[in-house]
């Protein structure tokens, strides 16, 4: 699970090591060593005055669990370069990982979601319920878990390959959680949804949102500022999400706050709803609820 990244003098050799990785050992007196670290983690340790060191400011510890040892190791090799992280211990396996988190504290812990047994969704609901959870940091290669990600409180969602900048972002996000929260919603804003865009992660309340229209398995938000985003979420889910926030289904294709409604009109067999100056289509089987809303809203049309 540890590559040696430092090159090694001669004579040097590397060895299976007890938790599944590699254990590189000088034969005089150098390099790097590596050894298994409380069930199943690996953490980089210098070597009798050689190898890999913490930077004296470094206080951060992380835990890195993914069953694919390339990942693994890439992962945990850029972790080690920054600065901040005093210790990286790796896992292959959930029931690692949680031997690891038992014996001691981590400040944030990168998941990967497909993992076999319990997987990494699972596992971070697992560690939600530990008295002082982790950060936590989903890393994957299927964009298609942000949302449940997001839902159980991760504070970032990486596609893997991981960048170093965006791995730095995350971090920083991570490690800045348990003073101001930063990357996740305020508790007045747990309806939020986590929005992706040049790859950067930032939330989108109800109060933000102008109305919503259906694409397929996404939704493109029209937000107040005029923007539209498009994100991977079905409107039915959206819909139970934000109902109590005032936002009500008006066609199969539509989601609208019932606040941002001016008019309702009626042509023939036609209806429709006016939000923020354009006009949307009721359907006939929305269109009594609509109606029924707005006048219990005080909005007489």
């Amino acid at each position: 699970m540890v590559e040696a990244r430092a090159s090694l003098a001669s004579g040097d050799a590397a060895r299976p090591g007890r938790g599944g990785g590699v254990e590189a050992s000088s034969a005089r007196g150098g390099g790097v060593e590596a050894s298994s670290a409380r069930g199943g983690g690996v953490e980089a340790s210098s070597a009798r005055g050689g190898g890999v060191e913490a930077s004296p400011g470094a206080w951060a510890t992380a835990l890195v669990v993914d069953d694919e040892v390339p990942a693994l190791d890439e992962l945990t090799y850029l972790l080690r370069a920054i600065p901040v992280i005093s210790s990286v211990h790796a896992a292959r396996t959930s029931s690692e990982a949680l031997r690891s988190l038992q014996e001691r504290r981590y400040d944030v812990v990168f998941l990967d979601v497909r993992m076999p047994s319990l997987n990494g969704i699972e596992l971070a609901n697992v560690l939600g319920r530990f008295a002082t959870p982790p950060a936590i940091v989903f890393v994957t290669a299927y964009e298609e878990y942000a949302v449940r990600a997001f839902d159980i409180g991760a504070c970032d969602y990486l596609l893997k390959p991981v960048s170093r900048s965006r791995l730095s972002t995350a971090l920083d996000r991570a490690l800045r959680r348990s003073d101001d929260r930063a990357g996740q919603p305020k508790d007045s804003d747990s309806a939020a949804i986590p929005l992706e865009t040049a790859g950067r992660v930032r939330w989108v309340t109800p109060g933000q949102v102008r109305w919503v229209e259906a694409e397929g398995d996404y939704v493109r938000l029209y937000m107040t500022d005029g923007d539209a985003h498009l994100v991977r979420m079905p409107i039915s889910h959206l819909e139970e999400r934000w109902a109590a926030d005032g936002f009500i289904r008006i066609h199969r294709s539509y989601l609208v706050p019932i606040g941002h409604i001016a008019e309702f009109a009626v042509a023939g067999n036609n209806h429709s709803v006016k939000v923020s100056g354009q006009w949307l289509p009721v359907s006939r089987r929305h269109a009594r609820d609509v109606r029924d809303r707005l006048l219990r809203a005080g909005r007489r049309h």
